[in-house]
């Protein structure tokens, strides 16, 4: 297991090193060049040959990827031009709120969609897998932004039960030490802050994981059909494995397999969809920063964003490859 998690770290070199040239080439072929992109209408010849002479592009292609890449290996990710804060700065006061949503929202999808899933494939071709079937079919079609819009409108304004906006009441007083609201409250025993942070969390984590919950419960409905008509299954019914047994030992278990890789690719999805998620409800994470530096055409801030979500999907496959080994011990000597 300890050789396959170093192969894979290794592995996560060289995917961030070609992530990195095309991200470098990427913002070189931008029309009229990066600085003209950056200035806009401002664009005249005597202000994009100062923009060029400052961030250095007017050296040679090879000094600047070389020269760049220096800069982030130092955790140097550039400075935002829309608010002249370092990117890296920027990104340690917003990550926590991102990773308290994606986690609560992937917690939901897995929670909720492996169960539904699971008791679907029990029942199937009757009413309640036929249910779970147009269910997640709708998850997976209403856009993320759409949802959380409809959540907002129902559950915050007309029925008042949770709040509509931001990560804490702004009139909580509260500490955070680590930036996780709710592991904050938990730490400093402030308990009604604790609360309070997690009911902001609600509606934009269920919005956020609606589309990861509505694949997970079908790639499990689609795993166990499969899983309970193998021949191993049979097999073990016939020595008279008990019922809740063969469930437990066999079927979810070998089950699982697929649902794990489902999980592991859906990170990516969280991160991207909070983009949307975060801007509809007010959350202040990377992802309505990353909305307002589109905007504004923040072309480091975007750069330090991709490679941000690169690193975050290289370890969550990670973590996948891991889950394989716990379990099917098989894939341990692999």
């Amino acid at each position: 297991m300890a050789r396959l998690v170093l192969r894979r770290l290794a592995l996560l070199i060289p995917t961030l090193l070609g992530l990195s040239i095309l991200l470098f080439l990427w913002v070189r072929a931008l029309p009229g060049g990066p600085a003209t992109a950056l200035l806009g209408e401002r664009a005249t010849p005597e202000a994009v040959a100062r923009i060029n002479e400052l961030y250095g592009f007017d050296r040679p292609i090879l000094e600047q990827y070389v020269t760049w890449i220096g800069e982030l290996v130092r955790g140097n990710f550039g400075v935002s031009t829309r608010t002249g804060v370092p990117v890296m700065e920027e990104f340690l006061a917003r990550f926590p709120a991102t990773i308290e949503l994606t986690v609560v929202a992937l917690l939901i999808a897995i929670g909720v969609g492996i169960p539904l899933g699971y008791v679907a494939a029990r029942h199937q071709g009757r009413a309640l897998d036929h249910g779970t079937v147009v269910l997640s079919l709708l998850g997976v079609t209403i856009p993320v932004f759409f949802l959380a819009f409809l959540l907002k409108y129902l559950f915050a304004v007309q029925l008042g039960w949770f709040p509509s906006a931001g990560r804490i009441d702004p009139s909580m007083i509260a500490t955070h030490p680590t930036g996780f609201y709710v592991l904050d409250g938990l730490l400093t025993r402030e308990w009604d802050a604790s609360w309070d942070a997690l009911l902001h969390l609600v509606l934009p984590a269920v919005a956020l994981g609606s589309i990861p919950l509505a694949i997970i419960a079908r790639i499990t409905r689609a795993s166990v059909i499969e899983v309970q008509g193998a021949d191993y299954v049979r097999t073990a019914r016939a020595k008279g494995l008990r019922p809740p047994r063969l469930r437990r030992r066999v079927v979810i278990r070998n089950a699982m397999l697929p649902v794990a890789t489902t999980i592991g690719l859906q990170v990516g999805l969280l991160l991207s969809g909070a983009v949307l998620t975060e801007t509809v409800f007010a959350f202040n994470g990377i992802g309505s920063f990353l909305a307002e530096a589109i905007f504004a055409l923040d072309y480091a801030v975007l750069q330090g964003f991709i490679l941000f979500v690169a690193v975050v999907y290289a370890l969550a496959n990670l973590a996948v490859d891991v889950s394989y080994g716990l379990i099917d011990p098989r894939m341990r000597a692999r």
